[in-house]
């Protein structure tokens, strides 16, 4: 009798949580002997075990993102596995999407797949059957748990408990509630009154930076250190909204009574809210007033960062438009000489370009990229390999500007610049030369 060709199996073995994982032997250990124990009693049919151990623990079976799993489905693509075994279904996922997914990758590659304490694989239909079925109580299982485990979190924040997170400025984490931190605490109440003086959270973050005032530093239970850096905009409107500094308990949009102390007086809590409530009046009744800005999206400095349309109301009620970088956006530095520029002679210099190109909707701005000294502007004009610019006859280019190819379809129009500023701000651009522009009401015809 000829002896069976060899099957190479492989084992995986998944724990949900972490623990007992530090014990000599867990939950992982006891799954790979058992199914160990199958595959010798397979032998007979040339199974044999990899060495190679696929184990994922304290990692949940509703995400794909294991690295373990990830290597199993490495190496079978690779052509290095034959049969998957694991000790019960839900082991491999507790997803009927991510089963189905993981057969896919199965059938690709020939690879069966066996469950030990089942005994069942996928190489028949009514495998397969009895699988989904299973998977089926499974998803239902962990969905009903998520569910439980939804509504002890409400029903515990109702009474006021800390149920985990980010810990606020301020406080300490014990058990589940929050103990003020002193020295954080007057950091706190600083930032509350200083808010209350600048009216802006913008200045704010300034003030902060130069008094050297950083965010929360935490260290999680495996050594990963979060915070201690620069307040941004974004953290210091949570922070300044944020009821936990009235002894409170934020939950799906309702606020109950916390077990942990307040640091914050309820009158110096409203002053903050009204300014926040009458800066965020103004902004929406400034944005529902303010011309539209035409290179939105397509926009960027030299060093590849979007420049976000904004815009200054004066008394008068003149609106002043800007393109400005991300970083200043977020109350930080710039890292380049154009962190903020006026819109009105960009658009002006792109609406020019473009219409010199055919106008839209043969031609359409792709991307405009600005340097200290230059204005790149990518034009695409659909179905031509080598667009002429400019169109028609008029072969001449403006002062200072260059024509360079592009991909297919496109044109990089490059137009020397002047870049004047005032106080380190940029406040003109100086396009060399007499131009006639033609701007059409919109840059694009494309969506």
């Amino acid at each position: 009798m000829s002896k069976p060709a060899t099957v190479r199996c492989a084992v995986y073995t998944r724990k949900s949580s972490e623990e007992g994982l530090e014990q000599e032997y867990n939950s992982l250990h006891a799954q790979r002997d058992a199914c160990e124990a199958y595959v010798k009693s397979q032998v007979g049919e040339g199974w044999t075990c990899l060495r190679t151990a696929y184990d994922d623990g304290g990692i949940s079976g509703g995400t794909m993102d294991r690295p373990g799993l990830k290597q199993l489905l490495a190496d079978i693509a690779a052509k290095r596995i034959d049969v998957v075994v694991v000790y019960k279904v839900d082991r491999l996922t507790r997803s009927l999407w991510d089963f189905a997914k993981i057969v896919e990758v199965f059938d690709a590659h020939q690879v069966s797949f066996v469950s030990v304490t089942q005994s069942f694989n996928t190489t028949s239909s009514m495998g397969r059957l009895t699988l989904n079925m299973l998977l089926s109580f499974a998803q239902f299982e962990r969905e009903v748990t998520s569910e439980r485990i939804r509504d002890k979190i409400a029903a515990s924040k109702k009474k006021g408990m800390w149920m985990g997170g980010g810990v606020p400025l301020g406080y300490d984490a014990v058990g589940r509630t929050l103990k003020i931190n002193e020295a954080e605490a007057e950091t706190v109440r600083a930032i509350f009154r200083r808010y209350l003086e600048l009216r802006s959270v913008h200045r704010l973050v300034a003030d902060l930076k130069s008094d050297g005032i950083k965010s929360k530093r935490t260290v999680s239970s495996t050594g990963r250190t979060r915070g201690g850096c620069d307040m941004n905009r974004g953290a210091l409107f949570a922070l300044l909204a944020n009821p936990a500094y009235l002894g409170k308990v934020r939950h799906k949009g309702e606020v109950y009574d916390g077990l942990h102390p307040a640091i914050v007086e309820q009158d110096l809590f409203d002053a903050v809210q009204a300014v926040l409530a009458e800066n965020r009046y103004r902004r929406g009744e400034g944005s529902s007033k303010r011309t539209h800005s035409a290179l939105v999206g397509r926009l960027f400095d030299d060093a590849g960062g979007a420049l976000t349309p904004t815009f200054t109301k004066r008394p008068g009620g003149k609106i002043y438009r800007y393109y400005v970088a991300s970083e200043l956006q977020r109350g930080g530095q710039s890292s380049t000489a154009v962190g903020r520029l006026p819109a009105g002679p960009l658009d002006q210099l792109a609406a020019n370009a473009l219409a010199r190109a055919g106008g839209p909707p043969r031609a359409q701005i792709e991307r405009v990229v600005v340097r200290p000294d230059a204005v790149e502007v990518t034009i695409t004009v659909p179905g031509e390999e080598h667009p002429r610019y400019p169109s028609g006859d008029d072969s001449r280019l403006l002062a200072g500007e260059q024509v360079q190819p592009g991909g297919p379809g496109q044109s990089v129009v490059i137009r020397s610049i002047r870049i004047k500023t005032r106080g380190g701000r940029v406040v003109r651009l100086e396009p060399p030369g007499a131009e006639s522009p033609r701007p059409p009401t919109h840059l694009s015809s494309a969506p």
